[in-house]
């Protein structure tokens, strides 16, 4: 009877005062209906194993759920947070690079000023991701405690009751043409660092020497005034490479349209590129003298810009043809 009273306990602490009395007399009742009339200890740990674990039991008395995100809300509420997460890290670690970068007054010794980005991104990113997380976890554990159906059935994305016709709306996307979080991370984060870098190329882009506060910028590359008359064009130029980013991340894999239009965004950044660098007024001579009066190096200004532009070209033909190469699987 020891072992049964416990069991009892175990199964009645777990529920609300106003039922455990009740419960406790109807929960007594079965596991007597289950034991042999001369029964044995032995025969009570048969018929408790049988019952299964209290906390189990009590879940099936309670009126609410005892957990925080049952079966019925747990698959949408998973893949909420694959969906947010990855964007909050974005866009979070976005932001605290561009500001950092773009504030930088040169006063902090470069590598410093660099490790301190990373810190303060990746501290600011699981600062975000926690916030997203909570705020979601809370709004799934009320609707876990407001709803009104006793089913256990998973829902879908759209609330409702899974069918098979929900599996019209799933699209099969080959391993071949997927497009990676990773991938569209490391895109939006290298146009933030070279937006970044175009705001406040006098204090990143040039020659740098050792001083009393590490290595410093001494002479600088670009004449700021200058490169920055063409922001109109740099500020169009992120605009349409964030509408690139956004629509990958819609598609999810790469398509004929998809290669076309990322071939169009290619040329028309390149254009754009050719552009300022042909403006031989953004580059500062005293870089190019400093390399012939220290290290002997005689440059051409007129092969600088156009090695730039030939890389530039390159690197813009390699992502089209592999855009091209992916859509066609």
């Amino acid at each position: 009877m020891k072992l049964i009273e416990l069991y009892v306990q175990e199964v009645t602490i777990r529920l609300p005062e106003k039922l455990r009395e009740d419960i406790g007399l109807e929960l007594r009742s079965t596991i007597e209906d289950m034991l042999p009339n001369d029964y044995t200890e032995e025969d009570v740990k048969i018929a408790l194993t049988e019952l299964g674990h209290p906390a189990k039991m009590a879940n099936g008395y309670n009126e609410k759920p005892m957990h925080l995100i049952g079966p019925r809300f747990f698959d949408v509420y998973v893949g909420l947070l694959k969906l947010l997460i990855p964007i909050v890290l974005i866009i979070s670690f976005s932001i605290t690079t561009f500001v950092a970068i773009y504030s930088h007054s040169g006063e902090i010794e470069v590598i410093n000023f660099l490790l301190s980005i990373i810190g303060e991104g990746i501290w600011g990113s699981l600062g975000a991701v926690m916030q997203t997380v909570f705020w979601i976890t809370l709004t799934f554990a009320v609707a876990e405690r407001v709803e009104k159906s006793t089913s256990t059935t998973p829902i879908t994305a759209n609330w409702k009751e899974w069918t098979p016709d929900d599996l019209k709306e799933v699209s099969y996307i080959p391993k071949e043409r997927a497009i990676s979080k990773i991938e569209l991370f490391g895109s939006l984060i290298w146009t933030v660092i070279w937006v970044s870098l175009y705001f406040n190329a006098n204090h990143f882009l040039g020659v740098f020497e050792k001083g009393a506060n590490g290595l410093e910028m001494k002479v600088p590359l670009f004449v700021q005034s200058n490169l920055l008359t063409y922001w109109p064009l740099v500020v169009f130029v992120i605009l349409i490479e964030i509408g690139l980013i956004a629509y990958k991340w819609k598609l999810g894999e790469w398509t004929k349209k998809l290669a076309a239009i990322n071939a169009v965004i290619h040329f028309i950044s390149l254009s754009i590129f050719i552009l300022i660098f042909s403006n031989l007024s953004i580059f500062n001579p005293e870089f190019f003298t400093y390399f012939e009066e220290r290290l002997g190096i005689i440059t051409n200004l007129h092969w600088f810009t156009w090695g730039a532009i030939v890389i530039y070209i390159v690197s813009s033909a390699s992502d089209i043809f592999q855009g091209y190469r992916k859509a066609k699987y």
